[in-house]
């Protein structure tokens, strides 16, 4: 992967599974060229319950044209499901993606990145690949296939659901306190699918190495839950990378010069997944 080539970016989607006769799809994003290219999976935020696959387009194309192939996936969402019903799909799109990454010129060793909420998923599924209850959802013709992340990339994520929760109550956002409710339904859920109630328990989990990305004053997610995760993180000796910005959009950033600062977050990741690589 080479540090300033450029590649031209193709774009289709991709049925990985099949639900009660419902197709769901990721959206992938390929260089041209002839790889094997980084692999990565990318999980949409928007506090678990809105978003889809094309939330994050404009860092899956900033990312694919640096030479990453980007599979965007669309999975599960109240009122359809809760937890874990996204976890489920995110482990079965991930391995799906080892399954076939050589068609589309990518590795079959594959990362995650994830946004706000998507940045809690991809920690979650990072933390407990082989986890019975996410990885319940078949994958024909590849049982041997698990969903382990050779690393993980979070992107001010809700870290820890119950922390968030709490601070949404303290001050009164209701439209987050609504959002924990509908994905989680209770506070034991939200321990339970915490990455820092995982990490600080004695549960053998995974450690894949960890870009960690947050947004310098950012309301949506507090800063202290955010250092307390790197601190546990680091404690349980898992290997994690830290960057702040500032001034990024709250919502939908598509990366672009005229933003300097989203163009830092193009260039660190794509420098994380060269080390990875």
């Amino acid at each position: 992967m080479e540090n300033n080539t450029k590649y031209e970016v193709n774009e289709r989607d991709v049925e990985y599974q099949r639900l009660a006769g419902k197709p769901w799809q990721l959206r992938m994003y390929q260089p041209k060229g002839a790889g094997p290219f980084p692999t990565l999976i990318d999980v949409h935020g928007g506090a678990w319950h809105n978003g889809d696959r094309t939330s994050n387009a404009g860092i899956a194309r900033a990312l694919a044209a640096s030479g990453v192939v980007v599979a965007s996936v669309d999975f599960r969402q109240p009122p359809e499901a809760g937890y874990p019903a996204s976890v489920c799909d995110i482990n079965l799109a991930t391995r799906w993606l080892k399954a076939h990454a050589a068609e589309f010129n990518g590795s079959t060793t594959v990362g995650a990145f994830g946004n706000s909420s998507g940045g809690h998923l991809v920690v979650l599924s990072g933390l407990r690949p082989r986890h019975a209850a996410y990885a319940a959802l078949p994958l024909a013709n590849h049982p041997e296939l698990d969903a382990s992340l050779a690393f993980v990339i979070a992107g001010w994520p809700v870290i820890c659901p119950l922390y968030r929760f709490r601070y949404a109550n303290e001050i009164n956002n209701q439209s987050h306190i609504q959002a924990h409710f509908d994905y989680w339904g209770t506070e034991a859920a939200m321990a339970e699918g915490s990455p820092q109630t995982i990490v600080d328990s004695d549960e053998r989990v995974a450690l894949p190495p960890i870009l960690f990305m947050l947004k310098a004053n950012d309301k949506n997610h507090p800063l202290p839950m955010q250092e307390r995760f790197i601190a546990s993180y680091r404690k349980r000796g898992g290997p994690i990378e830290v960057h702040s910005f500032d001034g990024l959009p709250e919502h939908g950033m598509v990366p672009s010069p005229s933003e300097p600062e989203t163009m830092r977050v193009i260039d660190t990741i794509t420098a994380f997944i060269r080390r990875q690589s």
